[in-house]
């Protein structure tokens, strides 16, 4: 299991719970953006297990101009000095079609540390030849939904994609995958990975509150609740995940 973090007590939590990877970000209420040198750093001194950092300058869609892509390439330099055990990124052109020349450039900038293609592949026009391009240019694995709004929904296209990748790639699915789905998910999928943020929402130790303002854009934006990855939940995802692979042995 590869758990989404954004804070160090997310991430200590995540490997308590028994994950063999994290993935962090900053802001994943857009969908995750690159982390501070500084929170790698410390989360690093924190956990044992292996830190994938995101590279994605904002939120919103995944093309991007000049000046966003050099400060992609900088963070990679950066947060690679900083000790990230891999990279997380992707590049679309206009059309839906992955930005192979951006997409190759960022690659060897990473080398020798793994890459995912992140969940851009959801937003790809055709999957399927996103997933050749993908191989060929050298990517690890992909994470993606199936290109539906959740793994569980987008399990025919996911289960696809591991067929065609044939192990030429990590087929990943990520969201929406709880305590009640995943044994579906793995087993309709045929995959051996998965991703989740297995979160909790946590009250603020605040006691002054002022209610009359949110500090985000959105309405809906509760800045007296805090997501954080679960320990408990994350230690039942992988003993289900456990299950499954005992019962089926081509898990």
């Amino acid at each position: 299991m590869e758990v989404c973090v954004d804070s160090v007590q997310s991430a200590v939590n995540a490997e308590a719970g028994g994950a063999v990877r994290v993935e962090l970000c900053s802001n994943m209420s857009t969908g995750g953006t690159t982390p501070t040198l500084g929170l790698l750093k410390i989360v690093k001194q924190r956990v044992q297990i292996p830190v994938f950092v995101m590279i994605r300058p904002r939120g919103g869609d995944f093309l991007y101009c000049d000046e966003e892509f050099q400060v992609m390439k900088e963070d990679i330099l950066s947060l690679k000095k900083g000790g990230a055990d891999g990279f997380v990124f992707g590049i679309l052109n206009s059309d839906g079609t992955v930005d192979e020349n951006r997409c190759s450039e960022l690659l060897v900038l990473a080398q020798p540390n793994p890459v995912t293609f992140h969940r851009a592949f959801d937003m790809t026009k055709n999957p399927h030849e996103a997933l050749e391009t993908l191989i060929l240019l050298g990517f690890d694995r992909v994470l993606t939904s199936g290109q539906a709004e959740t793994a569980l929904k987008g399990l025919a296209l996911i289960h696809q994609l591991v067929i065609l990748a044939d192990s030429r790639l990590i087929i990943m699915p990520g969201s929406g995958i709880n305590i009640e789905n995943l044994e579906n998910i793995l087993i309709g999928s045929g995959v051996h990975e998965f991703h989740g943020s297995a979160s909790v929402s946590l009250d603020s130790r605040m006691q002054y509150r002022n209610q009359d303002l949110s500090m985000g854009t959105g309405t809906d934006v509760d800045e007296y609740l805090l997501r954080v990855t679960d320990k408990p939940i994350v230690s039942n995802l992988v003993e289900i995940a456990k299950r499954v692979r005992s019962k089926d042995t081509k898990y």
